[in-house]
């Protein structure tokens, strides 16, 4: 199944590892900030719309920023049957 995350982008569940707020992951602490800075350094972040990103999406090869909030996301996946747990 597909999910849509936002502007033109749509995931296939089956790639996607994990799903995560934004501003709640990056509060406290560098790592995330630290591991998406390195992943924009190697090429493997897109950014899904010029809107102000909420979420982030780790799939098996790329990460994903997005507008649309993270609890959203998780809600269209188990709309679709699948099981993602919203991280905070």
């Amino acid at each position: 199944m597909y999910i849509h995350i936002g502007g033109e982008y749509t995931l296939s569940d089956k790639w996607i590892v994990g799903i995560f707020d934004l501003d709640q992951t990056t509060t406290y602490g560098t790592d995330t900030k630290n591991f998406l800075s390195k992943q924009e350094q190697l090429g493997k972040l897109d950014i899904v719309s010029p809107d102000i990103p909420r979420s982030f999406i780790v799939t098996l090869d790329r990460i994903y920023l997005s507008p649309i909030s993270a609890k959203t996301i998780v809600s269209r996946s188990c709309q679709n049957k699948h099981k993602f747990f919203l991280v905070k």
